[in-house]
């Protein structure tokens, strides 16, 4: 699904504000889907494998039942994501849980589901032991490549980052593990985050494919799975092209051929995490301009927040802003886009052409299907926005109604009147 498209009707949209007025996210099942079936598509050649959805992408049960019903897993990083999981019926191999800084809680959740446990440090080895009283059959580790591999602005450097083993710790690890009696292995690494370049996973999955064969060789152990972790990006801005994924499985499939199976390993099922990419493009966040000011700039001032959409403010992140109505109107004002709270950096853009914009019109926000609606917060009270499903018949379902103020303030005992 190309990003940056937007072709849900203002005739559907009227209908969602006849019961949710903006702002609110919406997402399309059908461009979900799609997508999902892209990416299996390209890796076809490896008969196990499968995508685990990066539940914090867009972590709505509705959102998870569509791409159960794709056969996608689900990867979970705590308490909350691994209940969703449970909720729409995911249970045991069907559930990768990657976290770190992990309490013995959310192990022992992920043990009871019978998930595949991915650790982070070796020092949670013991850790899980203690939690669960025993080790998961099926476990893995997260391998961090330090100076070996670059990262990028989200994720940032490897050795600088807090997550996975080093290459000394990896060999120690499965020693350990294997030591213990835990006889079924998985390996992983995620080392970027919304990158476009093919090579890179391909790259990715070279150095993970020869730590594997060195591992093997070495400590004397097979890995069932190897789990080249999420971080395909999606082109957020026009002149963006999409990961070519033909070329990534083409690429993951001869480094997989020339490394592991010419050391004689057995075919190991090929595993990723991607969220951004399946969600990404088929969300948006639909709001309406409540005021134009003009002072030493002219700002558009939306319904809309780093509440609702914090990526911007948070990593200057580039979303493509449109305007119904007016897709084919010159783009010959500049603006700030901007929201209320009271915080300089909300803004959605900054010096961004866009038509000339009035009170009360619709505006659309791309991309936001992922690491939306999801990383949303109440500073100033804001109260988190509905979220809606254009389901494949077209019929738009609400699958998260809006926060109220009775919600924000349900966690006080203070006897405040909300009504």
């Amino acid at each position: 699904m190309k990003a940056n498209h937007f072709h849900i009707s203002t005739s559907v949209l009227d209908l969602i504000e006849k019961t949710t007025p903006t702002p609110y996210h919406v997402y399309d099942e059908a461009g979900i889907v799609e997508n999902t079936r892209r990416l299996a598509k390209a890796f076809s050649w490896n008969p196990g494998f499968r995508n685990y959805f990066a539940v914090k992408a867009t972590p709505n049960p509705s959102i998870l039942a569509v791409l159960k019903a794709e056969g996608s897993g689900a990867d979970c990083s705590s308490m909350a994501e691994l209940v969703l999981a449970e909720r729409v019926g995911l249970r045991g191999l069907d559930i990768m849980f990657t976290s770190n800084d992990t309490p013995d809680v959310e192990f022992r959740k992920a043990c009871e589901l019978g998930a595949i446990v991915n650790f982070d440090d070796i020092t949670h080895i013991a850790a899980v032991e203690r939690a669960c009283g025993a080790l998961p059959p099926v476990v893995c580790c997260r391998f961090n490549p330090g100076k070996a591999k670059a990262g990028n602005t989200i994720i940032g450097r490897p050795e600088e980052a807090k997550y996975g083993f080093t290459r000394e710790q990896m060999l120690d690890g499965y020693r350990l593990l294997k030591a213990k009696g835990v006889t079924r292995f998985g390996m992983h690494t995620m080392v970027a985050s919304n990158e476009l370049n093919p090579d890179y996973f391909v790259e990715t999955a070279r150095i993970l494919f020869e730590l594997a064969a060195e591992i093997r060789a070495t400590v004397g152990i097979d890995f069932e799975f190897i789990n080249l972790g999420g971080g395909i990006g999606i082109p957020y801005r026009p002149e963006q092209e999409p990961v070519d994924l033909e070329r990534v499985g083409a690429g993951v499939r001869r480094e997989c051929e020339r490394i592991l199976l010419a050391a004689g390993m057995p075919m190991p099922r090929i595993v990723m995490e991607c969220g951004r990419m399946i969600t990404g493009p088929a969300g948006w966040l639909v709001s309406r301009v409540l005021h134009i000011k003009r002072t030493y700039k002219t700002y558009a001032g939306l319904d809309a927040c780093m509440a609702n959409l914090m990526r911007p403010a948070l990593y200057g992140a580039y979303h493509h802003i449109s305007v119904v109505g007016k897709e084919n109107a010159p783009c010959d004002t500049l603006y700030d886009v901007t929201g209320s709270l009271c915080e300089n950096n909300d803004k959605f853009a900054i010096d961004r052409m866009l038509p000339r914009l009035e009170p009360g019109d619709r505006v659309v926000i791309h991309d936001t299907g992922a690491h939306g609606h999801a990383m949303g917060f109440n500073y100033n009270g804001k109260l988190r926005s509905p979220e809606w499903l254009i389901r494949a018949d077209g019929v738009p379902q609400l699958i998260r109604r809006g926060e109220t103020l009775d919600d924000l303030f349900a966690t006080l005992d203070c006897g405040i009147a909300t009504r």
